[in-house]
């Protein structure tokens, strides 16, 4: 097949869910697609950038749930490229934090397929400014680190206890994806080495109307997820940026800035 037979391929970011914080240049990728593969977490509001007759193929991948094999996603893409579409590979937030993109794109690298990546605003921020407060603070973060509380199924996964004590020693916040179900583990080596009463935000479907939050501390963070219900898809925020939230929002737990 020659190259100028085949399509092209955008991996676009959607963003949290609300449909304003996509992008211009996302909108525009959007609506020239005849193909969207889409992610369990776009929101619908995204898709109606759409133009009527684009192929919109759902293969989201959630943790716990039934999912589209990795392999069949970058097959999907190779085979609508190669018949000369314009796929968009349309993934929540942003593809290249926890969205595999990074894999994807080395994939269509193999099989000569240069394609372009659209960034999106990624949850880890959206959650926190959706509560009105900063990820970073001169006064109290100097830095921000995105990690994942998903279980490693080979390799030791991430040493919480190490983390903990980096984040203490360079005043960092910590912002954990897909971390609920892990809560105990992360919270337990945590507090290896931050205090107990280390501010922590809970942010469930950031920046959708059905967004829920708590703000609690780090050693009531299981008590607090257990009463509140709250859970995937979540990211959980750590660190002094997050004082003085709980008295803005009304939270159970009420924290002050020292």
């Amino acid at each position: 097949m020659s190259a100028s037979s085949t399509g092209r391929v955008t991996l676009v970011g959607a963003g949290p869910g609300d449909p304003e914080l996509l992008t211009l240049k996302a909108v525009r990728a959007i609506q020239a697609a005849s193909v969207i593969l889409v992610d369990d977490l776009v929101g619908d509001g995204v898709l109606a950038h759409a133009r009527p007759d684009a192929r919109i193929t759902y293969v989201g991948k959630r943790g716990g749930c039934k999912s589209t094999p990795q392999a069949t996603i970058e097959q999907l893409m190779l085979q609508a490229a190669r018949a000369g579409e314009n796929v968009v590979r349309l993934k929540g937030g942003d593809p290249f934090i926890f969205g595999r993109g990074g894999e994807e794109v080395e994939s269509l690298r193999r099989a000569g397929i240069e394609p372009e990546v659209i960034s999106g605003i990624t949850a880890g921020l959206a959650g926190l400014t959706s509560l009105g407060a900063p990820l970073t603070h001169r006064e109290h973060a100097q830095g921000v680190v995105f990690v994942t509380g998903h279980p490693q199924k080979d390799g030791p996964g991430i040493d919480w206890a190490r983390l903990a004590a980096s984040a203490r020693d360079l005043r960092l916040t910590l912002v954990i994806y897909m971390g609920i179900s892990s809560a105990a583990r992360i919270q337990a080596g945590l507090l290896t080495a931050l205090p107990a009463d280390t501010p922590v935000a809970v942010i469930e479907r950031a920046s959708l109307p059905a967004q829920r939050q708590c703000i609690t501390r780090l050693g009531e963070l299981l008590t607090e997820l257990h009463h509140s219900g709250l859970g995937s898809p979540a990211v959980v925020v750590v660190g002094d940026v997050v004082r003085g939230v709980a008295a803005v929002h009304q939270q159970p737990t009420q924290l002050a800035i020292a």
